[in-house]
């Protein structure tokens, strides 16, 4: 299974949490449910996030890009949650410090360098505001999936994922 899988049942919206372990735990049980990870997923992403902080501030809004090792990944894929209220995650780099994220960026990537490789797109636009505020506020899963399709510039040929020359 090497296509990447992003749709709309992978974007949540108005996601209640009490805090980010909440977070992860609702969105890595959706992405169970689609069937795209494997069981252990949900205890892996719990324990990379306690040890390894993604909280990521902004100029706008902070983000969060939780993801763990390969092995507990089926299918290449990507979550998106809109919080309806922030939670405080761990800053990636000082998990000493937290930051309030309204949205979260999981991945869920099968190989190595697929998932470095979309954590440098990510970060490239998350220096765009305009796009961050947009998904925050957008309440059209399907134009979500556009924006962020484009924006990573996803293609799905052959079965393999490939990204077009980053445009930023």
């Amino acid at each position: 299974m090497n296509d990447f899988y992003f749709e709309e049942a992978n974007i949540l919206l108005n996601l209640e949490a009490e805090n980010d372990k909440d977070v992860l735990v609702q969105m890595g049980r959706n992405l169970q449910e689609l069937g795209l990870v494997h069981e252990s997923f949900i205890d892996a992403i719990v324990a990379r996030e306690e040890e390894f902080s993604t909280g990521l501030p902004t100029s706008t809004i902070s983000v969060a890009i939780p993801h763990t090792d390969i092995e507990h990944v089926k299918q290449k894929s990507i979550s998106i949650g809109v919080l309806k209220n922030e939670v405080g995650f761990g800053v990636m780099g000082d998990p000493e410090e937290t930051t309030r994220v309204k949205v979260v960026f999981m991945l869920a990537m099968d190989e190595a360098h697929s998932q470095l490789y979309l954590l440098q797109r990510l970060m490239s636009i998350f220096q765009h505001n305009t796009m961050l505020t947009t998904i925050a506020q957008e309440q059209d899963k399907a134009k979500i999936v556009r924006l962020v399709k484009s924006e990573l510039d996803i293609i799905n040929e052959g079965g393999e994922v490939t990204w077009q020359k980053n445009k930023y």
